[in-house]
């Protein structure tokens, strides 16, 4: 069965299956098609199956001719029928890993995908999971599900671990162009994973063991986890001392060896930096050891968003206002700059803390027209504002949590009364200074 599937793949005429058809998945797919492969999407979501099969995107970067070249050359079909999944011939798992309200691991979609996976597994199948996730989840976790189907993993079916290295917005490196850690169980699900990969991927990375391909991710987010922490501590220190941290991360980036530079910022966002390095010390208490350097890490970036709300309402106490009853614009709730995915963005802690203190609150982001539900947030029901000078005039401070290109930071720092500025997205704008916090 290693033969006949090592055979399809080398002849792409392999069937890829991609399970999650999100910001990790519809990259994958897009990888795997420009390779020359067939693609079956898997999601639980029918509305984004309809949109798929009508030849639209739902993410900003995945353009909809895209999808509607894929559909016509009859190498993409997406579909909500878990019971296909026996057609594909691989099985590329991308679904959610959150945490849970005790901040622990939450495996639940892994766990229910793997299931639906045992329910169609037929013999020579590689199923390969790239969510991120903590040491020991596709061998103690997927494993007996997958062997619930009475096929023998090795001989039978064939499992291995890839994380995802998916960075969403970056121009410069997309899905194909991101070398692959690939860690098999046995050595020829290693080898067919390493094959798969080459086919599509630009440069695959063998490791010995699943374990070492998840802590490799783990242990990638956490260290920039880490060092973000390290410059927000920095601004707070520096804020007292009214040094501004984005002029000596500045300088100190000159030096061409030995620093990497970070910054600072309103907390962390995203589906991976504020998640992962809980995933390592959930890990750590079970094996007894505390990690103190990573949860204070994770204390630092926590409170970030409160060190925000405490700059802004000193910078309006300056104007003789408090937070209550004034208009105050959120500028950007996605987590990061230039993309449409709001997850985990620190901009819906901003917006409850200034709602728990009475704010009239409202948001503009050229990326998310309307404010999606979240698991954690109580979100208010609010559609983008457009900034005209009229509208920017009218609000007591313009909150910048995201620095998205598309904002005309000039025309937000002339029209406006007060900016509060977390990105340091004003640099360049040299009229109205004065009016500019940095926070």
């Amino acid at each position: 069965m290693a033969a006949t599937l090592d055979k399809a793949i080398a002849d792409k005429t392999a069937t890829i299956g991609i399970v999650g058809l999100g910001y990790v998945g519809l990259p994958l797919i897009r990888a795997f098609v420009a390779a020359g492969f067939r693609t079956m999407g898997f999601d639980v979501d029918q509305r984004k199956v309809d949109l798929l099969a009508a030849g639209k995107s739902y993410i900003d970067h995945i353009k909809p001719e895209w999808i509607q070249e894929w559909t016509a050359a009859e190498q993409f079909e997406p579909t909500a029928d878990m019971s296909r999944m026996s057609e594909a011939d691989t099985l590329l798992i991308c679904v959610p890993t959150p945490l849970s309200d005790s901040r622990d691991p939450d495996l639940s979609y892994v766990e229910g995908t793997t299931r639906q996976i045992a329910a169609a597994l037929r013999p020579g199948q590689l199923i390969i999971l790239e969510s991120t996730t903590y040491p020991g989840t596709t061998r103690d976790v997927m494993l007996p599900i997958l062997s619930e189907s009475g096929l023998q993993p090795g001989q039978d079916f064939y499992l291995a671990y890839s994380p995802e290295r998916e960075d969403p917005g970056n121009l410069d490196f997309s899905a194909d162009g991101i070398p692959k850690v690939v860690g098999g169980l046995d050595e020829t699900s290693a080898k067919l994973a390493r094959q798969l990969y080459d086919s599509a991927i630009v440069n695959t990375v063998p490791v010995s063991s699943p374990e070492v391909a998840e802590a490799c991710k783990i242990l990638e987010n956490t260290y920039r986890a880490v060092n973000i922490a390290l410059v927000n501590e920095l601004k707070m220190l520096l804020d007292r001392m009214n040094i501004d941290v984005w002029e000596v991360i500045d300088a100190a980036k000159t030096k061409p060896f030995g620093f990497q530079a970070f910054y600072p910022g309103p907390g962390l966002g995203g589906h991976c930096i504020p998640i992962d390095p809980f995933y390592l010390s959930w890990v750590a208490r079970k094996e007894g050891m505390p990690t103190r350097f990573i949860e204070l890490a994770g204390e630092v970036n926590t409170h970030m968003p409160l060190y925000v709300i405490e700059r802004l309402a000193l910078a309006l106490n300056e104007q003789g206002k408090p937070i209550k009853g004034s208009k105050i614009c959120v500028l950007g709730v996605a987590y990061k700059k230039d993309v449409d995915d709001p997850r985990e963005s620190p901009s819906f802690v901003l917006m409850d803390l200034l709602r728990e203190r009475g704010a009239d609150l409202s948001y503009s982001d050229p990326h998310v027209p309307k404010l999606p539900q979240m698991r954690h947030h109580d979100v208010p029901d609010l559609s983008s504002e457009e900034l005209t000078p009229e509208f920017l005039a009218g609000q007591d401070c313009l909150l910048i949590a995201t620095d998205h290109t598309k904002f005309d930071y000039a025309s937000i720092v002339r029209h406006g009364q007060l900016i509060v500025d977390t990105r340091n997205a004003t640099k360049g704008v040299t009229e109205g200074r004065e009016k500019i916090w940095k926070a």
